[in-house]
């Protein structure tokens, strides 16, 4: 269901739009006042006068002639990268106008009443923010000084750029930033940020091909995709190598896997064509290298067969280049990742989990101490916050984003990113309490000084735990952990660091906790009458004090290896603990065998084989073996905490 946007600051448009007609007065924004504390947190610029668009020309309009990705410059404040995020969002108009809600009603004219008020939306941690603003913008000798339209009486991007700036507390916050964070801002997207220079795409053939095929399914999604050149701030805007503008933002506009016939090969230069198409915002000046306006291989084909390519251009300004240029010559490359959780569509649809969390510093062992650093912090790793998510399939592809409290609007006293990462861990299938002892490592990610972590992984059936960190402990600061899976995960906080013992002395309390890990089988045999060809599809149920845990069927084998873990709190630990071995069949499925284990393990963990035994009253009073065997892992400790 639809949630409106909450007010930034209480302050709600419309009421206040209303208040300003009534009063025939335009709006002056209390809560991001025209002066010197929302333009700079290190200066003062006492030239700057703040004039309303009807003070700059006669027809002030929101938008002239649509939203093109040529409209921008970026003034005075240098902020590239926001400027690459609004030519990139100008791309999308069902986008834009989510950012800019209602612009027809919004903008001069016989639609709305002028009341010197707007409103733009972002994005903020799981959930939309209206944010206002006046019209009053930071100008010297009559024109703009920040982000400004080239088409003089256009002021969408001005107001966009304000709203913004209030977001983060002040103009000059927006002077550095990465394309990716602002673009989930505006969109509510998943940022993905890759170095080129480390994902060793120029090196490896195989890394080459993984990272064209994410490209290409990213531009599918239509994600947005930005790519630059890194250089020093002092050089951004200079000329590059084969005409690319050093730390400037292209958006990648289409990525293209073509298969050329013999009768153009010669012409193409190849079998099969990886291509890229890009958008150049900044001026005239383009690609001079390979495919290229000017370069022989446009030369060579005639426009009925650029059109049979796919090799076409939407805007003015675009180029192609083929992938080993692209990764030759630009070396960041940013994604927002539009994740589809409509049950509607007819594309594939992903399960969204959000879920907060914050690291805190407390005293030691106390549950507010939830901020142990990063994994060889061996001591405190555990102590971070813990989310814990089930993969349902056999196998499944999880996307998990990380993103920690925007720390910009902190610059003014120091603040910055807090170097995050996050950790993945297979557990127990009935894991509900705070791990404390390290499970299988299944994935991690570096350790970044970024707003944003993304990790994409194909994970198999079982039950996981996520550990968002810090790299250093202590660190404190809040973050949003988004979970998509493709089926849904049952995801949630884990809080708790064991069962909570009763104060009522007729209830029996845990006095073991255990872990048991059913390893693998052997020698089993069907026990079918009609003797099916082929061997056993074999699963097992463990039961324990009235729960039962139920490992994966293993298909067509009679020495199965499964490394199911199952933690039980035991109150009886005197009781065995039951194992049943069973045959998945399309009708019924066949009991095969029985393990009872008595035994308890260690603190250390022990492995020990059981054979296998009939169920009945008779067999077992009899002792009837059957075939085969199973062979577990047991630790067990007497501290309810300790796993």
């Amino acid at each position: 269901m639809f949630r409106s946007p909450d007010p930034f600051k209480g302050q709600k448009y419309e009421s206040i739009k209303k208040d300003c007609i009534k009063r025939g007065q335009p709006f002056v924004d209390p809560e991001f006042q025209p002066n010197n504390k929302s333009l700079f947190y290190s200066k003062v610029d006492s030239d700057i006068e703040w004039k309303r668009p009807g003070e700059l020309c006669k027809v002030p309009r929101l938008v002239v002639e649509g939203v093109t990705t040529d409209d921008l410059n970026q003034g005075e404040l240098g902020n590239v990268w926001f400027v690459t995020a609004c030519t990139s969002l100008a791309h999308l108009p069902k986008l834009w106008q989510k950012v800019v809600p209602n612009h027809k009603e919004q903008d001069w004219g016989p639609e709305s009443e002028y009341a010197g008020i707007f409103h733009f939306h972002f994005w903020r941690y799981g959930c939309w923010v209206d944010v206002v603003v006046d019209d009053l913008l930071p100008t010297k000798n009559g024109k703009l000084v920040f982000c400004h339209s080239k088409n003089k009486n256009e002021f969408w991007s001005a107001l966009l750029e304000k709203a913004y700036a209030k977001l983060y507390g002040d103009y000059e916050t927006l002077k550095t930033g990465y394309p990716a964070d602002a673009l989930v801002d505006f969109t509510g997207g998943v940022a993905e940020k890759l170095d080129l220079m480390q994902y060793g795409v120029r090196q490896n053939e195989d890394d080459k091909m993984e990272f064209f095929e994410e490209l290409l399914d990213a531009s599918e999604n239509s994600s947005l995709i930005i790519a630059t050149i890194s250089c020093p701030e002092t050089d951004v805007g200079q000329s590059g190598r084969q005409g690319l503008m050093k730390g400037y933002g292209y958006g990648v506009t289409a990525v293209k896997k073509i298969s050329v016939n013999k009768g153009l090969q010669a012409a193409t230069g190849s079998g099969t064509l990886l291509m890229l198409r890009l958008n150049n915002p900044w001026g005239t000046q383009e690609w001079t290298g390979a495919w290229s306006d000017q370069s022989e291989e446009w030369k060579n084909l005639s426009e009925a067969e650029k059109k049979k390519l796919g090799l076409t251009f939407q805007n003015e300004g675009e180029f192609w280049m083929r992938l080993d240029d692209f990764i030759q010559y630009f070396e960041n490359v940013d994604m927002c990742h539009f994740v589809n959780t409509s049950f509607f569509s007819l594309k594939k649809t992903w399960y969204e989990s959000l879920m907060p969390g914050e690291w805190t510093q407390g005293a030691r062992g106390s549950p507010q101490n939830r901020s142990g650093g990063a994994f060889h912090n061996k001591d405190s790793f555990l102590n971070n916050p813990q989310f814990v998510f089930d993969i349902k399939e056999d196998t499944d592809t999880a996307m998990i984003s990380l993103e920690q409290d925007d720390k910009r609007a902190d610059k003014k006293i120091g603040g910055e990113h807090l170097q995050i990462g996050f950790h993945i861990m297979k557990v127990e299938e009935n894991r509900k309490y705070r791990v404390h002892i390290p499970g299988e490592k299944c994935a991690e990610t570096d350790f970044k000084q970024s707003r944003n972590i993304y990790g994409k992984y194909v994970l198999r059936r079982g039950r996981y735990v996520i550990i968002p960190s810090t790299y250093n402990p202590g660190s404190v600061g809040k973050f949003l952990l988004r979970l998509y899976t493709g089926a849904n995960s049952s995801s949630k906080e884990l809080t708790k660091e064991g069962p909570e013992r009763s104060c009522c002395i007729c209830i029996k309390q845990p006095q073991i906790v255990l872990t048991i890990t059913i390893i693998k089988a052997r020698d089993l045999e069907k026990r079918d009458k009609d003797k099916s060809p082929g061997e056993p599809n074999p699963y097992v149920e463990i039961k324990c004090e009235g729960e039962t845990v139920k490992a994966p069927i293993k298909k067509n084998t009679a020495v199965p290896e499964w490394g199911t873990m199952a933690t039980f709190y035991l109150k009886k630990p005197e009781q065995p603990i039951i194992v049943d071995v069973f045959n998945h069949k399309t009708l019924l499925d066949e009991f095969i065998g029985q393990a009872t284990i008595p035994d308890l393990g260690t603190m250390e963990g022990e492995e020990k084989e059981y054979d296998l035994f009939g169920k009945s009253k008779k067999e077992k009073k009899e002792g009837t073996k059957y075939p085969g065997s199973l062979r577990v892992r047991l630790q067990s400790s007497y501290d309810l905490t300790d796993l």
